[in-house]
């Protein structure tokens, strides 16, 4: 939480005033596919990227009026140190009813690392390259994964809003039409029903 969303807080809460006073900026975040989609073992890491997304969509509201644009990127798998031992600290702690999925999943990363399928290079490149223009688009998703990924959480959100859609939305409060509440509503005033006293 403290690198992945409170560290970008910190950041542009400091930089914020300059933006203000000149009326432009750009504010690019680093997100991920996590803050797309959760998976497996990354609840923490999940968890900072989801609060990273929904702080970014808030503050493009209240930042956009003085001329700052936002930009969210969501890489998928670049080749960079993250999954290096180096970079990668797994629990010491551990619950045996979670240990044998969980060593295949230490396994898979430390395996993955140096295998990604992301250029950071080219990763840079595109940053620039989105930076540059007129209008830096409000999302970025980077790595044909992430695009994958993506499209998959786009048409999974579409199946869950349509399957209950009716239900859903059908629980606004049901107000009577002007015509029978007038009716109702007698010339000594409206009927107002009184419980009779408890005894």
């Amino acid at each position: 939480m403290t690198t992945s969303l409170i560290g970008p807080m910190n950041v542009t809460r400091a930089v914020l005033p300059v933006m203000r006073k000149q009326r432009s900026g750009l504010i690019m975040t680093i997100s991920s596919i996590a803050g797309l989609t959760g998976f497996e073992f990354g609840t923490a890491y999940a968890a900072s990227k989801f609060g990273l997304e929904g702080w970014m969509q808030s503050l493009e509201a209240e930042v956009k009026p003085f001329g700052i644009d936002t930009s969210t990127v969501n890489p998928g798998f670049f080749r960079t140190e993250l999954l290096s031992e180096e970079s990668t600290n797994f629990a010491e702690r551990t619950i045996e009813d979670y240990n044998e999925r969980r060593a295949k999943q230490m396994e898979f990363w430390k395996g993955y690392n140096g295998q990604q399928s992301g250029d950071p290079a080219n990763l840079a490149q595109a940053l620039i390259t989105i930076s540059s223009q007129g209008k830096p688009p409000r999302r970025f998703i980077a790595g044909a994964d992430a695009v994958e990924t993506a499209e998959k959480v786009a048409a999974t959100l579409r199946q869950q809003t349509d399957a209950y859609g009716e239900l859903s939305s059908s629980l606004a409060y049901r107000y009577k039409p002007a015509s029978l509440v007038s009716k109702a509503v007698g010339r000594k005033g409206p009927f107002v029903r009184q419980r009779k006293p408890s005894a």
